[in-house]
C-alpha cells in the first residue's frame, strides 16, 4: 500500500513520541481506527527517531495500561531513517484516557464533553438519545388528544395494525417501541406528554417575522406534545405569517400561498424529527418578506454533506424512535425522501430549490421566491431582473422570450442567458437549439 499523501481521518504524523499522544490513539479507537506515525513531520517527510527500540517496547505497554486496548507497533525505515507506525483498531465500546474520551473527526482530535459525550456513550451502547428511559412518567399522564390524533392519522396511513389502534394507550406505546421495561422512553414523552419541556428543555417551536435580520416584528411559540405541534405550527404559519397572493379565475377568488404547503410540512417534520433535543434550544422558524428559514440543533450523519440530501440517500434518523412513530402516523417517509420531496414541490411551483446548510450551530432549510427588490439587493443587473421573474412566474425562459422582454438581439439574449446561468439563477434544460429552455436553478 502506498503511503498516505496527507493527514486524514485515519492518519496522523508526529516527529517524536510524547505520552500525550495516547489521546490520539484513544481518538482513533473511539472513531474508525487509524495509524499514528512517529518520525514524520507535518508534511509527511520522514525525519527519523533515535529511540526506536525503546519505543517498540514502551508504547504497547503504555497503551495497554492506560487505554486498556492492544495496538500493533511496526518498525519502518526510509533510507537510514527509522520511524514507527502505531496501528489502532476501531473499538465497539468506549475507550477513555485518564477519564477523558477523545474522538478522531476528520484530521483533528476532539475531547468529547457534555451532550456530545452523552451521544457518543449512548451510540457505543447501541442506543440513541430518544430511546433513554424517563423515570416517574406514566402513560396516564400523557395527552389524550395526542393519542387521538395519532390513531386517526395511523388509521389513514395503514402503517399500524387496526387491532393495535384499538388497544389501550399503554399497549400502543409498547407496540411503537416507546417503552423500556416499566419506563417510557424520551420519544414517548416528547410525542405525547402535554408539557414535554418539564423533561426536555427547548421541546417547542419559535416563529418570528423579520423585516431584516436585526428587526424582529412579532413572534409566537408553539408548545405541547410533538404530535400536536406539527399541525398547530403549520396553521400559525399559513394564517398569520405567510401572506396569500390573490388572483381570480373568472369570478372565483383564488388565494395562493408563497410556498407549497407540502414542502413546508416536510421541512417542519424533518426539523422536529431530526433535532438534537439534548442541546436545549427550540426549533426556530424565521419568516421574511420573500423567504422562510427552518433551523434546529441538528446533525448530518457522519461523513455526510448537504450534497447527500440533494440526491437519493438512505434514511438515517437522528431520533429513530421518534421518526418511527411519525412514520407510522403517515407524517414522514422511511426512505430518506423528505429532502427530495421538498425539491420536487418547489420545482412544481416554479420556485428556487430549497437551500440546505449545516455548520457547528445546527442545520437549516431555506425556501425563497424572487422579488425585484430582493434581486436588486443581491446586485443583479436591472435588465436581468424581469428575466428571472419571468422564469419564476412562467416556469421557463427561452432565447426568443429574452429578445422580446429585453428588446435585444438573439446573440445578446444568448449572452444574457449564459450570464444568468453562470451567476446561479438559471439552468439549461432541453435540447440545444430551438428546444432549449432555462429554468430557475435547482427547479
Amino acid at each position: 500500500m502506498s503511503p498516505a499523501a496527507h493527514e486524514s481521518q485515519h492518519v496522523e504524523w508526529k516527529e517524536s513520541w510524547r505520552d500525550e499522544y495516547l489521546k490520539w490513539l484513544c481518538g482513533f479507537a473511539n472513531a474508525h481506527g487509524g495509524t499514528l506515525t512517529i518520525g514524520k513531520n507535518d508534511r509527511g517527510e520522514v525525519v527519523g527517531i533515535d529511540n526506536r527500540r525503546q519505543l517498540l517496547e514502551e508504547i504497547p505497554n503504555k497503551v495497554r495500561d492506560l487505554l486498556g486496548i492492544l495496538v500493533d507497533v511496526h518498525s519502518r525505515s526510509e533510507g537510514a531513517r527509522e520511524y514507527l507506525d502505531i496501528v489502532v483498531d476501531a473499538y465497539p465500546y468506549p475507550i477513555s484516557y485518564k477519564g477523558q474520551y477523545h474522538y478522531r473527526s476528520g484530521s483533528t482530535k476532539q475531547e468529547l464533553k457534555g451532550a456530545t459525550l452523552d451521544q457518543f456513550l449512548l451510540r457505543k451502547q447501541g442506543k440513541h438519545w430518544d430511546g433513554v428511559p424517563v423515570p416517574g412518567v406514566a402513560a396516564a399522564a400523557l395527552e389524550s388528544a395526542a393519542f387521538a390524533l395519532f390513531r386517526q392519522r395511523a388509521a389513514r396511513s395503514g402503517r399500524v395494525d387496526a387491532d393495535v389502534l384499538h388497544d389501550s394507550n399503554e399497549a400502543l406505546l409498547d407496540n411503537l417501541h416507546l417503552t423500556d421495561g416499566e419506563y417510557l422512553k424520551r420519544a414517548a414523552v416528547l410525542l405525547f406528554h402535554p408539557t414535554p419541556e418539564k423533561f426536555v428543555t427547548g421541546a417547542y417551536v419559535k416563529i418570528g417575522y423579520f423585516a431584516s435580520d436585526e428587526d424582529l416584528r412579532y413572534q409566537d411559540e408553539v408548545h405541547g406534545p410533538l404530535m400536536l405541534q406539527v399541525d398547530r405550527t403549520l396553521e400559525l404559519l399559513q394564517t398569520k405569517y405567510l401572506t396569500a397572493q390573490i388572483r381570480y379565475e373568472g369570478a372565483a377568488r383564488v388565494e395562493e400561498r408563497p410556498f407549497p404547503e407540502a414542502a413546508l410540512r416536510e421541512a417542519l417534520l424533518n426539523t422536529l424529527a431530526h433535532k438534537d433535543y439534548s442541546g436545549g434550544t427550540p426549533v426556530q422558524i424565521s419568516v421574511y418578506e420573500n423567504r422562510l428559514l427552518f433551523w434546529n440543533e441538528g446533525h448530518l450523519p457522519e461523513h455526510w454533506t448537504v450534497e447527500h440530501l440533494q440526491r437519493k440517500h438512505p434514511s438515517r434518523p437522528f431520533n429513530p424512535d421518534l421518526a418511527n412513530t411519525l412514520f407510522r402516523a403517515g407524517y414522514i417517509e422511511s426512505w430518506g425522501r423528505g429532502t427530495l420531496k421538498m425539491m420536487a414541490e418547489c420545482r412544481a411551483h416554479h420556485l428556487p430549490a430549497p437551500r440546505y446548510s449545516f455548520d457547528a450551530a445546527g442545520f437549516a432549510v431555506e425556501f425563497c421566491y424572487y422579488t425585484a427588490a430582493y434581486l436588486q439587493s443581491q446586485g443583479l443587473r436591472a435588465e436581468f431582473i424581469p428575466l428571472v421573474l419571468h422564469a419564476q412566474d412562467r416556469g421557463a425562459l427561452t432565447n426568443t422570450t429574452v429578445q422580446q422582454l429585453a428588446k435585444v438581439s438573439k446573440p445578446t439574449a444568448s449572452r444574457y442567458l449564459a450570464e444568468l446561468e453562470k451567476a446561479g439563477y438559471l439552468q439549461k434544460s432541453g435540447t440545444t437549439g430551438v428546444g432549449t429552455e432555462y429554468t430557475l436553478k435547482g427547479s
